[in-house]
């Protein structure tokens, strides 16, 4: 898989997923587990969601 999620966007990914899972523990809640999307992303580096509109965060060195 072709890595397309950029460092800071990995971050923020981990960050927000996190806290979902967090909230939904506060909660009593099983939509925590939602947290379980952005974080396995952010792991893998590589967002399926992107691939139809083309986004790429991931800055690539060019030499």
């Amino acid at each position: 898989m072709k890595k397309n999620i950029g460092e800071s966007d990995r971050i923020f990914r981990f960050a927000a997923g996190l806290a979902i899972i967090i909230i939904g523990l506060v909660a009593g809640s099983w939509w925590g587990l939602i947290g379980i999307i952005p974080i396995a992303t952010a792991s893998m580096g590589h967002c399926p969601a992107y691939l139809p509109f083309g986004i790429n965060t991931c800055k690539l060195d060019k030499k």
